[in-house]
């Protein structure tokens, strides 16, 4: 097991603004620039943080996936929720902005060439009783229906990469993408990363629960209510 170690703010590591977790990066350099950038605005005392990377455990789809998701830190910066009209297929936000569900989205089409919206639509489209039907919706909708939840979880399903949820933190592996539930109801979804908590026991999770792409440790935060291992072409 290796372990990096980073030099934050104390208050940022504390939680207030930036956290400490969200500054590792795919591109190491970038999050240290905007960790440093952070400290300086705030004038206040370095601390040390410790990261450990469970190398042994992440398959190499898994590694590329995760690489897929780092590569958003300190890119998607804002929290979007907003509707918006896209292309199809490979329609996108402005990478800057997006939600729980463009983590995800992004990271498969950056890792494999697997385009979420275009095979939610397709599938949606043959099996639309399947999906659930919380909006309203008579038709599928590709401009929203990959950016929305409980469709990937219903999707991830479809696929058989459904897995039993468990609070043991050991059974997440690097690449599982997991859903839980927020407070309000608010359903969210995440990558499992391979760096794990400071005390080694928890993996961090690649997300965006409101402030753009970070790294975190949140795993066990919220209610689980999902967990995937979806690969796109790769044999079991």
């Amino acid at each position: 097991m290796k372990r990096r170690e980073f030099l934050i703010g104390a208050g940022i590591a504390a939680g207030s603004g930036l956290t400490a977790a969200a500054m590792i990066p795919g591109k190491l350099e970038a999050g240290l620039q905007l960790a440093q950038n952070a400290i300086e605005s705030h004038d206040e005392p370095l601390v040390r943080i410790t990261f450990q990377r469970d190398l042994e455990q992440a398959e190499p789809w898994a590694e590329k996936l995760i690489t897929a998701a780092e590569d958003q830190i300190g890119v998607t910066l804002i929290y979007d929720p907003a509707y918006v009209g896209l292309g199809f297929p490979n329609g996108d936000l402005p990478r800057e902005r997006g939600v729980c569900t463009d983590v995800i989205v992004r990271a498969y089409r950056d890792a494999f060439g697997f385009d979420l919206q275009k095979e939610v639509n397709r599938d949606m489209k043959s099996h639309f009783r399947a999906y659930p039907k919380i909006w309203g919706l008579r038709r599928p909708d590709r401009n929203i229906d990959h950016r929305r939840v409980p469709n990937l979880q219903t999707f991830f399903k479809r696929q058989d990469a459904a897995l039993p949820v468990s609070n043991r933190a050991s059974d997440y592996l690097p690449g599982d993408v997991v859903s839980q539930m927020l407070p309000g109801n608010l359903p969210h979804i995440a990558i499992v990363s391979h760096y794990r908590s400071q005390d080694g026991n928890r993996p961090l999770v690649i997300h965006n629960i409101g402030a753009g792409t970070r790294l975190e440790d949140r795993l066990l935060e919220f209610p689980i209510t999902g967990r995937y291992r979806f690969k796109p072409g790769v044999s079991s």
